[in-house]
């Protein structure tokens, strides 16, 4: 081959390198662009015992294990050098929200409870308010009837209505047919 083909030849390929080259770049900003929208999923994560505020308020010095056990559940750590102590620890880590940790340590004294110290616990509502994304900040419908609206109702027709929805009660029977038929 001739060195006019050599020299052509290295003239496209030095091009088309550098052209991808180029075209990687701007690839490259493009991708940052399109991350920014779209983030990956990442699962939520739940471990540990959730101990609420009405529970911690039922424990009282003098309990025993068993007790303390049905109240706030299984101790998530038992510690074989603190035979007498219970770690309560709860961690939600949830996408877009700052991790929570909360942790509840419970001391006993000859198997009774001594006392317990801990983060200052949420209570159920409070919890399963801050779990809900799709909850809106609507007001609450007042669930009672007014004055008002029970004057609409006139007294005729709530005789009438009552007449109609009792049912007339028939008193139960005294005998009872036999279970078996009598032997012939």
């Amino acid at each position: 081959m001739s060195v006019p083909y050599y020299r052509c030849a290295f003239r496209v390929l030095g091009l088309s390198s550098v052209l991808a080259l180029a075209a990687c770049g701007s690839f490259d900003s493009a991708s940052h662009q399109v991350a920014g929208l779209v983030t990956p999923y990442k699962m939520e994560i739940v471990q540990g015992n959730f101990v609420s505020k009405e529970q911690v308020a039922l424990l009282k010095p003098g309990m025993g294990r068993q007790q303390v056990r049905d109240i706030l559940g299984t101790p998530l750590v038992v510690s074989v050098f603190h035979a007498d102590r219970w770690d309560y620890v709860f961690t939600l880590k949830r996408q877009g929200v700052e991790p929570q940790a909360r942790k509840l340590v419970v001391f006993f004294n000859n198997d009774v409870l001594d006392r317990f110290e801990g983060d200052e616990m949420p209570s159920e509502a409070e919890f399963v308010s801050a779990l809900d994304r799709r909850r809106t900040t609507k007001a609450v419908p007042t669930l009672e009837a007014s004055e008002e609206s029970l004057k609409k109702f006139s007294p005729a027709d709530a005789g009438a209505a009552k007449a109609v929805s009792s049912p007339v009660l028939t008193p139960p029977p005294t005998s009872y047919p036999p279970l078996e038929s009598p032997a012939q």
